[in-house]
């Protein structure tokens, strides 16, 4: 490092944790440069067969890639994504009409689709399906290269240790990767839950993501300090603050094998309170590292993915499909498959929904389903069709109101007989239960739990609706606090409605991922948590090292103080003078 470079630090998404120090490999994607001229009509087919050229080169080389991959069995699923979209009818059709309607060559016929897809994308609330729009922009950039000829970036050989700095990683790259020398992520763009991030965590690799410009401010060869924990990035960092960071480095991976003596120890507290950990899954790739990290099953599999870039919809075999891997992978352990909660904020795909002024509280999830009765019902059918083959649970999320899990409950009645009809196997028994996420739930919550067999707290969406606060609006973030005593009463409340009906009540929020919230949720007498699988080594240190009689005097401390800064700081000193070293 010479004298006139400074430290400089940089702040992002913490999507992968652990400290990584190496020099800086920057991989600059050169911008596609993409023509636009006119064909004479002869040509339209000459060029359509140039486009399918195209389309059939980028599928073999995903393929070639697929098949040199030696990562996580899981994440071999990530290239069956990208080669579903090269399958895409709204792109292949759309493309091609493109050419043959507007006349234009296939490079910008593509792009034509491709932007309008992308600007669909950018206006959805949900992080997870906004981070999808990734993945069509990475495939999209394949075949225009393709088209123009330009050869695919890839990453060299190196004989140092490196820190990957990119726009983006898509799962291509993360093939091409030596897991021996690359220490860690950084990328310009994606989320937690970005096929980067996801990538990321199954390699257990530590990553920042969606730092914006880091491929414009790190130069090759810079030395970086990557804190996945904090999401903060150092460039160049003086002597002083390397030896520290080095320091601290060490002390993660003796905490992190620490941990991992917990990964297959049950969560329980010492006075014998037992308390499941399972995961939140966004693709059946992540379900290998939930078992490895010692997840108990699933706590959460979301299947909005199914309806996206494309103009049909998905039928039965596909859901059933996909709904049985997930129930195979996890077995022997339970799987609790959400119905799809699409709404005007969240979907691109083959409906025509009407604009909505305000989307997060209208035509959405339940509401949506009981007006497509017959769509609601093919996964319906599918979801219990893959009960036979494991544990699965069923859940229905947004339930306001009784009426509403009564006629889901009778549509699921209806599907049951029919698959009787057609000497389809299922689970007869399937749980049922309800995601319990607006503040209208949480107060009715001792009428819904005679009605299901389990209740799963959403506080995503609970704390957005009952703080009256936007949480993609920067605006008002920081008003958005778990630790609100508003909301920790509505969780209180609903787990003593259901256990005095008798069902367990778990939680698949984010909150449940914060390790400072343990002690908390254990002395509100939850049943189960739903995380991100590294979090699990983590919580079950925390589990297991206090007794539910203590972490309820915590809780009824907490719950006297006024505000959420004040819950906030009480957890976070009892949770760092019981277990000293444990929270980063």
């Amino acid at each position: 490092m010479t004298s006139a470079e400074k430290q400089t630090i940089m702040t992002g998404i913490d999507a992968s944790p652990g400290i990584a120090i190496g020099e800086a490999y920057v991989l600059r994607s050169r911008e596609v440069s993409i023509p636009r001229y006119e064909i004479e009509p002869d040509r339209i087919e000459s060029e359509l067969a140039r486009f399918k050229g195209a389309v059939e080169r980028s599928r073999e080389q995903l393929l070639r890639v697929k098949e040199q991959f030696s990562g996580p069995e899981g994440l071999s699923h990530i290239f069956d994504a990208h080669l579903l979209i090269l399958e895409d009818v709204m792109i292949l059709e759309e493309t091609g009409r493109n050419i043959s309607e507007h006349r234009v060559n296939a490079e910008h016929a593509l792009r034509m689709i491709v932007d309008r897809v992308m600007d669909v994308f950018k206006a959805i609330d949900d992080e997870y399906i906004r981070e999808r729009r990734t993945d069509l922009q990475v495939v999209a950039d394949r075949v225009m290269r393709n088209l123009l000829g330009e050869k695919q970036e890839t990453i060299q050989r190196s004989l140092t240790e490196i820190i990957i700095v990119a726009h983006d990683l898509s799962p291509a790259d993360a093939a091409q990767l030596d897991r021996k020398l690359v220490m860690g992520f950084v990328t310009d763009a994606g989320g937690k839950t970005s096929h980067t991030a996801i990538t990321a965590r199954a390699l257990e690799i530590p990553a920042v993501v969606g730092l914006e410009n880091a491929t414009s401010l790190i130069k090759p060869g810079d030395l970086l300090v990557v804190d996945g924990c904090t999401g903060v990035v150092r460039v160049n960092p003086d002597p002083a603050t390397l030896e520290q960071c080095r320091q601290q480095r060490g002390e993660y991976l003796a905490l992190e094998r620490e941990l991992l003596r917990y990964t297959d120890l049950p969560a329980e507290t010492r006075d014998g309170y037992e308390l499941r950990l399972v995961g939140n899954v966004e693709l059946v790739e992540e379900i290998p590292s939930l078992l490895a990290h010692g997840g108990a099953g699933v706590g959460l599999f979301r299947t909005e993915f199914l309806y996206m870039n494309r103009t049909d919809l998905p039928d039965e075999e596909e859901h059933y499909r996909i709904y049985r891997s997930v129930v195979e992978r996890v077995a022997p352990h339970p799987a609790v498959i959400r119905t799809l909660d699409l709404g005007g904020d969240k979907f691109a795909g083959p409906f025509n929904l009407s604009q909505e002024s305000n989307p997060a509280l209208g035509l959405r999830a339940m509401r949506f389903c009981l007006r497509e009765r017959e769509l609601f019902k093919t996964q319906l059918a599918a979801i219990l069709r893959a009960s036979a083959h494991g544990r699965a649970r069923i859940m229905f999320p947004l339930i306001s109101d009784v009426s509403e899990i009564r006629e889901a409950k009778l549509i699921l009645a209806e599907v049951r007989e029919e698959l009787d009809a057609r000497s389809e196997r299922y689970d007869p028994d399937l749980p049922v239960g309800i995601m319990v996420e607006t503040p209208s739930s949480a107060m009715i919550s001792d009428l819904l739990a005679p009605e299901v067999d389990f209740f799963s707290i959403g506080t995503n969406d609970l704390i957005q609706y009952t703080l009256a606060v936007d949480r993609g609006n920067e605006q008002v973030a920081y008003l958005y606090e778990p630790l609100h005593p508003a909301h920790l009463r509505l969780i209180q409340r609903v787990v003593e409605a259901g256990h005095a009906a008798g069902i367990p009540v778990m939680m698949c929020g984010e909150m449940a991922n914060d390790p400072r919230n343990i002690l908390m949720l254990i002395g509100l007498s939850l049943d189960e948590l739903s995380m991100n699988s590294l979090a699990i080594p983590c919580v079950k240190r925390i589990v297991r090292g206090t007794t539910l009689r203590e972490a309820r005097e915590i809780v009824a401390q907490a719950l006297t103080l006024p505000t959420a800064e004040e819950v906030k700081g009480f957890l976070q000193e009892e949770t760092d003078r019981r277990f000293p070293g444990v929270l980063p």
